[in-house]
């Protein structure tokens, strides 16, 4: 049974994707006229004044992004980034470090007690950590447990101990697993991730959930597209600009090239988090963040040697064959948008033009790089 609210006249019956059917009571056949509309959300989550943010792995990409965003809020008093660099990188941080409301923190979150001393009056926790090396696993199985499971458990316990209300977690389309005819919805179930990664952060979800629902936190857990854009230090495109500098005669190609997925920008992702948070009071919510259209490995390694400033009839591209990069990759996702879509967010740049962006961003980035 779905909730059901009844007003004076109208009632409202509350669906699964953030739907809202409104009834208007007829004094005969009673609730009749069905409406499809968007639930009122209004006046959820106004920002905390003052708010002190906490970003664990915050020295990658996003996190980068993040901080750059946050300190740039007035409503945003302090950010401190805790991060062990073994993927991060203080450059990302360059903007950041110089605010008085930015402090950096080396350390590792399986240290919980200089986490937990670290987060002491933290508002929010971004939880960023993780092995950014989905194929890693092949070699070393139990690196994503280590480095995202465990953590999360961590990052919850510190925040339980700080009492700390809210948890941001940076998820993504590996816990849905492989079904290229289906476009996977947020309660799509069971879920059979084919990587080490994906059942990483399908067992952080719902490690989220269970603190969530037994000690009172509010989770928002959010299931991304692959993340594009200006300081990225991997994914396809980063590694196709990389060759071509290497060799700008020959590019390699892991697959056919036929891999078909999103790509959302840096930008759009941030805009998504807090535009979800600021519009439900959930105490635990999942939301898919893509741009709903698609684009192949083959498309971005055309738009990578044009980017270079490159003739295509120049490279010669070579294609190691089979349906995937490596093993654990899907190569085929797509995802349904409708639940982050009925709240009014849509992404502004669609998977090519963030490509795009964020290629030629990268390659002003490496010829400015020493």
């Amino acid at each position: 049974m779905y909730p059901f609210r009844e007003t004076e006249g109208t009632a409202v019956l509350l669906l699964p994707a953030c739907r809202a059917v409104e009834l208007s009571l007829d004094s005969e056949s009673g609730w009749t006229n069905p409406v499809l509309r968007k639930p009122d959300v209004a006046g959820f989550n106004n920002p905390i004044p003052n708010m002190n943010a906490f970003l664990c792995g915050g020295a990658g990409f996003i996190g980068g992004h993040l901080s750059a965003r946050l300190l740039a809020d007035p409503a945003v008093e302090r950010v401190v980034v805790y991060d062990n660099f073994s993927s991060g990188d203080r450059r990302l941080l360059s903007g950041s470090l110089a605010s008085p409301k930015f402090a950096l923190v080396e350390g590792d979150i399986r240290d919980v007690g200089l986490l937990s001393r670290s987060m002491e009056g933290a508002d929010v926790v971004y939880h960023l950590a993780a092995n950014p090396d989905i194929a890693r696993a092949a070699r070393e199985p139990d690196i994503d447990f280590h480095a995202g499971t465990a953590l999360t458990q961590m990052v919850l316990e510190a925040m339980r101990l700080n009492r700390v209300a809210k948890i941001f977690f940076t998820s993504g389309s590996g816990v849905y697993g492989e079904d290229p005819e289906m476009e996977f919805r947020e309660d799509h179930g069971p879920l059979h991730p084919i990587s080490p990664y994906g059942a990483s952060k399908l067992a952080s979800e719902a490690m989220i959930c269970a603190y969530c629902h037994m000690f009172g936190l509010r989770g928002r857990v959010f299931r991304f597209a692959n993340v594009v854009g200006p300081s990225q230090t991997h994914g396809v495109g980063h590694d196709f600009l990389r060759r071509l500098r290497q060799d700008p005669s020959r590019l390699v190609v892991l697959g056919d090239g036929r891999q078909s997925k999103s790509y959302i920008h840096i930008d759009d992702v941030l805009d998504a988090i807090h535009f979800v948070d600021a519009r439900t009071d959930a105490k635990y919510c999942v939301h898919n963040v893509a741009t709903g259209d698609y684009i192949t490995v083959r498309e971005i390694a055309e738009m990578a040697v044009l980017v270079s400033g490159l003739q295509p009839s120049a490279v010669r591209v070579e294609y190691t064959g089979g349906d995937r990069g490596w093993n654990g990759d899907v190569p085929v996702i797509r995802f349904n948008l409708d639940r982050i879509s009925c709240l009014g967010w849509k992404a502004r740049w669609g998977s090519r033009e963030a490509v795009r962006m964020a290629l030629a961003a990268m390659h002003r980035e490496m010829m400015l790089a020493p």
